[in-house]
């Protein structure tokens, strides 16, 4: 097929653009290298059946042009971080719902498939685990920047889902922290490359909060091949959790990065309101429940935390550290 990637020089979309050459697919991707790097398409820049376009989803007009003829589009691009929600909340607002919108109109009179990369940020505070995708979502009071990418993202799913209704073949995945080479900590999850830098450059690796917070971090292949599953037409107008449902805790993540890139820092705490300001408000816990995966798209993550952290560190060991700041 040819297939339209969305922020395709990111992390995640390099990835998913590599892996679907390697499937036989022709790729186009799109990215404005805002976050993304040229130098993560650097093994298939010059694939014959890849074309890399410099541009934005807002560009509707370029949009419109690099849409033509694709059957798929996933659409990966997006503006996050937690800084950026803190920070600069009218970016993500306006980056996400302005950019899925127009992805979605354009798509629909060529009832082209979209796939539409989501978050497990939308179930907010939710503290009735696991999560499944049909979770009420509980977040914080609007007057938080906080849940402003949460909420973007929660309205752009609505939008996916109103287009479905009207026809449009739509498939939303919800990424619950995925990891590995080329992470940046930008992201949610950055919290493994940020200790990775940190660790191997023998700098303080720098916990926020207690460290008593739960995640489950998904190595990056096992999210790709969950992600390239919802392609096939009987997964339209669905919502599905990519993920891992293996818990670690912050803290016993920190001591599994030292001890894995044989480092000598020191494992410090520093308090949510010295880096996001006060009033910060972060989920305890986070863990997915894959059953409707598992059975719909024979789902089943295989990356252990060990195995895909040593990948990661070795990436990092290999490319520099100043892969960490950029996407």
């Amino acid at each position: 097929m040819r297939i339209l990637v969305t922020g395709g020089a990111g992390f995640i979309g390099s990835h998913l653009v590599e892996q679907l050459l390697s499937l036989g697919h022709k790729v186009v991707t799109l990215d404005d290298l805002s976050t993304g790097k040229l130098t993560f398409l650097q093994d298939v820049i010059n694939h014959p059946n890849h074309v890399f376009v410099r541009g934005s989803v807002l560009e509707r007009s370029l949009l419109n042009e690099v849409m033509d003829g694709c059957e798929v589009v996933f659409h990966l691009a997006a503006v996050l971080g937690v800084k950026n929600t803190v920070e600069n909340p009218l970016k993500v607002i306006e980056g996400n719902i302005d950019g899925t919108r127009n992805v979605l109109e354009l798509a629909y009179p060529r009832k082209t498939k979209v796939i539409f990369a989501s978050t497990s940020e939308v179930y907010g505070k939710n503290e009735c685990l696991p999560f499944r995708e049909d979770s009420n979502r509980i977040l914080g009071s609007t007057k938080k920047n906080r849940w402003c990418y949460a909420t973007a993202k929660a309205l752009d799913e609505h939008f996916c889902f109103a287009y479905a209704e009207k026809g449009l073949p739509v498939t939303v995945v919800r990424y619950f922290n995925a990891y590995g080479p080329r992470a940046n900590v930008s992201q949610y999850g950055g919290v493994i490359p940020k200790f990775i830098t940190q660790a191997i450059a023998g700098d303080p690796i720098s916990v926020y909060g207690d460290g008593e917070q739960t995640r489950c971090f998904t190595y990056i292949d096992d999210t790709i091949r969950g992600t390239i599953a919802c392609i096939d037409h009987q997964h339209n107008n669905e919502v599905y959790n990519i993920g891992i449902d293996n818990v670690i805790s912050i803290n016993q993540l920190a001591k599994k990065i030292k001890e894995l890139s044989d480092s000598n820092s020191q494992i410090i705490y520093i308090p949510y309101k010295s880096v996001y300001g006060e009033g910060y408000e972060d989920t305890p816990n986070r863990r997915p429940d894959l059953s409707k995966a598992k059975q719909k798209l024979n789902f089943q993550p295989t990356t252990k935390i060990d195995e895909g952290l040593r990948k990661t560190i070795a990436w990092y060991r290999k490319n520099g550290m100043e892969n960490s700041s950029v996407q």
